[in-house]
């Protein structure tokens, strides 16, 4: 049998190779690859939530009534007047209840006006000549920010602990003068319909959802060109809350840098979202500071999540280690898939599946780049 040369085999092993490329390049260009992809997400991405982190959402009392930023002495007082005032329910002393919420309103203006003071020290302009050395000591060896963010953000701290303490204490105690003809403000059935609310809620089952997620997608310019918009992920995310959102009536949460425009997108709808997290730069920050965010609102075991099928698995994934279970609601892609022939827009799907793929591959072997706190 005749010996086939080296140039010959070589020729026909690149031949083979040739073929097998442009094979799978028609392939990432049918609607079956991305497909291929998703399911393979879904398969083997595991999403079983970590019961140790998910201690933090133990309470499951969300609530997005309040404007506060979580762990700032306002919010610190909310916590501290709705305690005082389930206590007093608890105890049936109901004509305390005016007196304590009157003590309330003496405490945020207080605190209103140690803000102010410290807003006017802020404002006024250093003196070179005047500063003293232990404020250059300052400078120069700054305490670690991120550590400080982290103790502020934990209610649990020791500092907050104490704060909380004094601030029970103020609205157990403080004399205030109360008209006896004083209208009963309709404020105070708002709190007791809350805490009645947050009881409730305490005990309901963990798989019921508490908050719809929604994951923002971008910005992009306006047909002005100068206005900034939600781009054609955001919107259809966005388009998928609406419908959602008259089904379940829930919290919506907002994460991303694109917060504040989803939220002006969606008023613009007549939905009011109340909860935004706008700090977070990347997935894993948008899974993290959401979680941070539905903790110190009162926890939530279990979402709605909304975003694009393809950056599902690795979403929930993400949560569930930050011990958050979700409920997976699809919003479509801005380009449609043909049904079978290759096509530029099966492709626009192949990328974006594969962008994911590796992502997730990344995130399992290596970790991925995220900030402990906002």
């Amino acid at each position: 049998m005749k010996k086939t040369h080296w140039m010959v085999r070589l020729v026909q092993i690149a031949a083979v190779l040739f073929v097998l490329l442009a094979c799978l390049m028609v392939f990432i260009y049918t609607p079956f690859y991305s497909q291929l992809i998703v399911k393979g997400l879904n398969y083997f991405v595991p999403v079983e939530v970590n019961e140790v982190a998910a201690k933090s959402q133990k309470l499951a009392a969300l609530s997005d009534q309040d404007s506060y930023e979580p762990g700032s002495d306002m919010w610190i007082a909310r916590q501290s007047y709705l305690t005082v005032m389930e206590e007093a329910i608890q105890s049936d002393n109901s004509q305390n209840l005016t007196l304590i919420q009157t003590r309330y309103k003496a405490l945020q203006a207080l605190i209103e006006d140690d803000q102010q003071k410290e807003s006017d020290k802020k404002e006024k302009p250093a003196v070179p000549l005047l500063a003293s050395s232990a404020s250059e000591a300052n400078i120069e060896n700054p305490p670690d920010a991120a550590q400080k963010v982290k103790e502020l953000l934990e209610l649990n701290s020791s500092a907050n602990q104490e704060l909380m303490a004094q601030y029970v204490d103020f609205l157990k105690t403080h004399k205030v003068e109360q008209p006896a003809s004083e209208p009963v403000d309709e404020q105070i059935f708002k709190d007791i319909a809350l805490i009645h609310d947050q009881n409730q809620q305490k005990t309901e089952v963990k798989s019921a959802p508490y908050a719809i997620v929604v994951l923002g997608g971008g910005l992009t310019l306006d047909k002005n060109g100068k206005d900034i918009v939600v781009n054609n992920y955001t919107r259809l995310r966005l388009e998928t809350t609406l419908a959602v959102e008259k089904d379940y009536q829930l919290p919506i949460v907002l994460s991303g840098v694109e917060a504040p425009y989803m939220q002006s997108w969606l008023k613009q709808h007549n939905v009011d979202a109340k909860l935004l997290e706008d700090r977070s730069m990347n997935t894993c920050e948008n899974t993290r500071f959401s979680s941070l965010l539905l903790q110190k609102k009162g926890g939530a075991p279990t979402v709605i999540l909304i975003t694009d099928q393809y950056h599902m698995p690795r979403t929930r994934r993400l949560f569930a280690l930050n011990g958050i279970e979700t409920i997976p609601i699809e919003a479509p892609m801005p380009s449609e898939m043909t049904r079978w022939r290759p096509s530029e827009k099966n492709y626009d799907h192949s990328r974006r599946a594969n962008y994911e793929m590796l992502a997730t591959m990344r995130d399992m072997w290596f970790g991925s780049e995220c900030r402990e706190v906002p």
